[in-house]
């Protein structure tokens, strides 16, 4: 096969039977992490709130359910307004950023794949930060148009690079690092020239470089999480194919899969997914990185397997990222990502040095 790297992992029969049965166990303990961390991200903060009055003011705003408790105006407001809508969209984004770098790595067949490393998070901060450049004050009108370019910079970067860098053959992961490296070189310079051009719009432009949900709100999330949500069942739905692709374009033929049409389907609906996120909290670079390869090593390489767990893992790192950045001072959780990611990927380019294949 053409390229080892992820297609490798498909391992032996011993392999199999110890994995059999663990996805369900490993999806559980993932939900029940997920709503802790969830519910620890609404009631932590400079004001805490008990889990009580937490799931009370989340019951009876979200279905009118009323537990007898009493809680302050203010505390419902810091609940409902403030913090809930922020751990929403840190899950949505987050399990949005998983599925689509599981994605990209099954397409390159490479598990050092992911939006951030392959420039399309970047494309969709340039497309948004063109978009904050043009003088359109109409509020709606206007963050549509940031989803728009967000997306197209998102399907371009993703498609040069792939076109580029190959998905295959000798030299594979060299030629594709060195493709994301000099996309990402070139996105970068037009991102500053955006910046350099951008007088008042500067400070918006440069947090999304930064990445952040400290913009998080209702109406954001409301036109992101059905984008990335619909674009992620999609791709859960396309795992068999993205399972052929993952043998190489020569056994995914042999199993009907349409090489060509799978391969661009999937790059469009995780490119959406990556501008969605990118669109509302700016650049979180290395979710789609470390959430799909730990997952694998959990639960197996197969797509059917990895992908929903991915989104359950992806989510609640997130959230707990960027509980920990609030907790630490309100830094951006992009900033958290990267000092966690960034040694991850040293990490899995130590062990392709040494000869480990992933």
């Amino acid at each position: 096969m053409a390229s080892g790297a992820l297609s490798q992992e498909l391992g032996s029969v011993g392999l199999a039977a110890r994995i059999r049965g663990r996805p369900v166990v490993v999806a559980i303990v993932g939900l029940v992490v997920l709503a802790a961390v969830a519910l620890a991200g609404v009631g932590l903060g400079s004001v805490r709130i008990s889990p009580a009055d937490t799931i009370a003011v989340i019951l009876w705003r979200a279905f009118g359910i009323d537990l007898g408790a009493t809680w302050a105006p203010p505390t419902e407001v810091i609940v409902w307004e403030l913090r809930l809508p922020r751990v929403l969209t840190a899950m949505v984004i987050g399990g949005g950023l998983a599925v689509a770098g599981a994605t990209f790595q099954g397409l390159l067949r490479n598990p050092l794949a992911d939006p951030f490393v392959l420039g399309t998070s970047s494309g969709a901060a340039l497309g948004a930060a063109i978009a904050i450049l043009l003088p359109v004050d109409i509020a709606i009108l206007a963050f549509g148009l940031l989803h728009a370019l967000a997306f197209g910079g998102a399907l371009l970067a993703a498609f040069v690079v792939f076109r580029l860098g190959g998905a295959g053959g000798p030299g594979a992961l060299t030629r594709l690092l060195l493709t994301g490296y000099a996309i990402g070189s070139v996105l970068a310079a037009l991102l500053t020239m955006a910046m350099y051009v951008s007088g008042s719009d500067l400070r918006q432009i440069f947090s999304f470089l930064l990445g952040g949900l400290a913009g998080a709100s209702w109406p954001r999330l409301v036109v992101a999480a059905p984008l990335i949500i619909v674009s992620c069942a999609l791709i859960v739905a396309r795992s068999r194919a993205l399972d052929g692709l993952l043998l190489g374009d020569s056994a995914a033929r042999h199993l009907g899969v349409d090489v060509r049409r799978e391969r661009g389907i999937l790059l469009a609906l995780a490119s959406m997914a990556t501008a969605a996120g990118v669109a509302i909290s700016g650049l979180i670079g290395f979710v789609g990185l470390v959430v799909p390869h730990l997952v694998r090593l959990l639960v197996g390489p197969s797509a059917r397997r990895v992908l929903p767990i991915s989104a359950i893992v992806g989510a609640a790192l997130l959230v707990a990222a960027d509980l920990g950045a609030r907790l630490a001072g309100d830094v951006p959780v992009g900033v958290v990502m990267a000092l966690v990611g960034a040694p991850f990927f040293l990490y899995l380019l130590g062990r392709t040095r040494s000869g480990y294949e992933l």
